[in-house]
């Protein structure tokens, strides 16, 4: 027998901070992905929703207008199978029908609105499918450090256990930062020390289902852990090329925290590789990589640019089998 003819697929992930497509010609048999199209948009779709329980008409004009574009770019490539998958920020709305049904007026498919324990598998398979053949000791343990959400998974082939808590970049930040509807700058020692306690009794919560010491590779994923990554690799512009698979020290870890938290907001504007939608809340999410790193006793994190959009296109092509 023949083996199946590549699919090509496009993959939606949206997240509280950022929509992300990717286009890619799919092998069902292997996994493997030859990428056509990569999009990265940040519309804060989970503005306010810790808060208030809904999610605001502004931030879903923001992700239906960027719906539009990717719409238009799966028609120009030819698409054949879309999924799209929602995240946080959808799962902990109450007007989540309004998200629902204006996605699939412009795409023409349902959102799924996944749990975190499968958000948390598809991280897994996305982040972990090329790294077999790296000589990279199992078991992982693979952090998504989303918006809303952190997921946490450890596995071989395989996910072994998962886990995922509501500390996101942006969660945090609106939750301890937030002055009369303004982010603290910088902010202070004490609205500092709350997103520690926040991270670190969200991990003892996480410790109670997936074993965070005894790992043996910690895998970073997602756009707080490629930003640190480019500025300890002081790169004059973001290169994911440049970032992938590149090692992220703690100590690295832990001195861009201390920055970031006594930085002003011009100065991380500055920093080049600072996209403007993570810039009030970069900090936030340095602080939980670097409470991960300490948790779990790793030296190091690997940055991986491949991570739960890669695991949505591997299942989509699965599923149109």
């Amino acid at each position: 027998m023949s083996a199946p003819a590549p699919v090509r697929v496009a993959a939606i992930d949206c997240g509280t901070n950022s929509i992300r497509l990717l286009v890619a010609d799919t092998d069902p048999a292997t996994g493997q992905l030859t990428e056509l199209a990569r999009r990265m948009e940040i519309v804060r779709l989970g503005q306010g929703v810790d808060r208030t329980g809904r999610l605001a008409p502004e931030a879903l004009d923001r992700t239906f207008a960027a719906c539009r574009r990717y719409a238009e770019e799966i028609r120009r490539l030819g698409a054949t199978h879309v999924k799209f998958v929602a995240t946080s920020a959808s799962r902990d709305a109450e007007n989540r029908a309004d998200f629902v049904h204006g996605v699939q007026d412009i795409l023409g498919v349902l959102p799924e609105v996944i749990s975190g324990d499968q958000e948390a598998a598809y991280s897994f398979s996305g982040a972990t499918r090329e790294l077999t053949g790296a000589e990279l000791p199992t078991p992982y343990l693979v952090v998504d450090i989303g918006g809303g959400s952190t997921e946490l998974v450890v596995g071989e082939r395989e996910v072994r256990a998962a886990r995922s808590v509501d500390i996101g970049c942006v969660r945090l930040t609106e939750r301890h930062l937030l002055n009369d509807g303004e982010v603290s700058d910088p902010p202070t020692a004490e609205q500092a020390a709350a997103i520690r306690a926040d991270a670190h009794a969200a991990l003892d919560e996480a410790e109670r289902t997936v074993p965070l010491t005894g790992t043996r590779t910690l895998v970073g994923l997602a756009g707080t852990v490629t930003t640190l990554a480019a500025m300890h690799l002081d790169l004059a512009e973001y290169d994911s090329a440049a970032i992938h698979h590149s090692r992220l020290p703690l100590t690295a870890v832990r001195e861009l925290a201390a920055r970031l938290l006594a930085s002003t907001h011009a100065e991380r504007a500055a920093i080049p590789a600072m996209h403007p939608g993570r810039v009030d809340v970069i900090a936030s999410g340095a602080v939980i990589l670097q409470a991960v790193m300490e948790r779990c006793g790793a030296p190091e994190v690997v940055v991986s640019e491949h991570d739960i959009l890669d695991g949505i296109a591997i299942h989509t092509a699965l599923d149109a089998q």
